[in-house]
């Protein structure tokens, strides 16, 4: 057994050995009487603090039955000193350590972190593109019940006059359309329309100039990237129409957007506009509106269909708006496909500046 030896250097005496588990064990016992002490003095502490306030009058804390007793102190102080050495246990045995490890781990953690930043901009980006391009496709697969449905929401489109007089000549009508994606409104605008889109998504460029090439009797501008609740570049005061169609259920200011529609639009100018929304016949429907409710919910459909909530009705923020007349009706959609039964709730309508 190894022996460790200890040198004592009072006068008189040599050198001593001693059992290294008996010094292990006095240690220990000394620890502990350290701990003993220190808890005995503060808790020494805690009863003879008081107090004062600004009156001189002691703010004691009452115990437990409502009085200011020493019982109530004691447990008042018992509990903070147990608090108090929980919270440094728990920063010397957990948080320290955490920050040990970040420091010296700092370069690996940055890292990371522009690691995930890159990745959430980059799946943000891929959704877009996804979405444009089933957008393109679900547009080019239309039934004919569906484009009935259209053109029946731009029926009066026609008898829209135009503030321009050149473009009253020719028939023509200065539109605006926000969220135009591949320009599947295209076939109900008159001829010689002048026509402004505003679309967030950069991705759908090339859709819709393939599409427009299709309609050579309007002449349409190149996309102007932003949102409808940022569109300050469009003049006030300078469109006839505006056209909002499926757009809402995805916007994250409907009262901002509707403000700059009532912006742009001339005196008697009109929004057309059609979206699908909550379930509005609960009796009948009351599955399909909670699950619109549910998967807008946990994030399920907006992840999928860049941001699209099920569970929107716009109606009574376009009747707070501020607009002359709104002439509006909620119905189902003709459609077919079962996924999209959810979207069958539906309302379009008309509102005139």
């Amino acid at each position: 057994m190894e022996r460790t030896i200890w040198e004592d250097h009072g006068e008189g005496e040599g050198v001593q050995e001693e059992d290294p588990l008996l010094l292990d064990t006095r240690e220990d016992e000394a620890d502990v009487e350290d701990i003993v002490l220190e808890h005995e003095h503060q808790r020494e502490v805690f009863e003879e603090a008081e107090v004062v306030d600004e009156t001189g009058e002691s703010n004691a804390v009452p115990d437990q039955d409502g009085g200011g007793g020493e019982g109530g102190n004691s447990f008042i102080n018992e509990r903070f000193f147990n608090e108090r050495l929980f919270n440094e246990r728990w920063f010397n045995e957990t948080a320290l350590p955490v920050v040990e490890w970040v420091r010296e781990n700092r370069v690996l953690v940055v890292a990371v972190l522009l690691a995930l930043l890159i990745l959430r901009w980059k799946l943000k980006d891929l959704r877009r593109r996804w979405f444009a391009a089933f957008l393109n496709r679900f547009y080019r697969n239309v039934d004919a019940k569906m484009e009935e449905m259209k053109k029946d929401v731009f029926a009066t489109l026609g008898s829209v006059v135009s503030h321009d007089p050149e473009l009253r000549k020719t028939g023509g009508l200065k539109i605006l359309e926000i969220g135009v994606g591949t320009g599947a409104n295209f076939a109900h605008y008159p001829d010689g329309t002048l026509l402004t889109v505003v679309d967030p998504n950069p991705h759908f460029k090339k859709y819709y100039e393939a599409n427009r090439k299709k309609f050579p009797n309007i002449q349409a501008e190149d996309i102007i990237v932003s949102t409808g609740e940022d569109m300050d570049m469009v003049p006030d005061n300078s469109v006839d129409v505006v056209v909002v169609t499926l757009v809402f259920c995805s916007v994250s200011d409907t009262e901002k957007i509707l403000r700059q529609i009532l912006r742009v639009l001339v005196p008697g100018g009109k929004f057309y506009f059609y979206e699908h929304i909550h379930e509005f016949d609960a009796a009948n429907h009351a599955f399909r509106r909670r699950l619109q409710s549910f998967l807008t919910f946990v994030g399920v459909w907006p992840f999928i269909f860049d941001n699209c909530h099920l569970n929107r009705d716009i109606l009574k923020a376009v009747e707070a708006t501020g607009f002359s007349k709104v002439e509006a009706q909620r119905f189902y959609a003709p459609i077919n496909h079962l996924i999209f039964q959810i979207i069958k709730p539906s309302l379009k309508g008309v509102a005139e500046k």
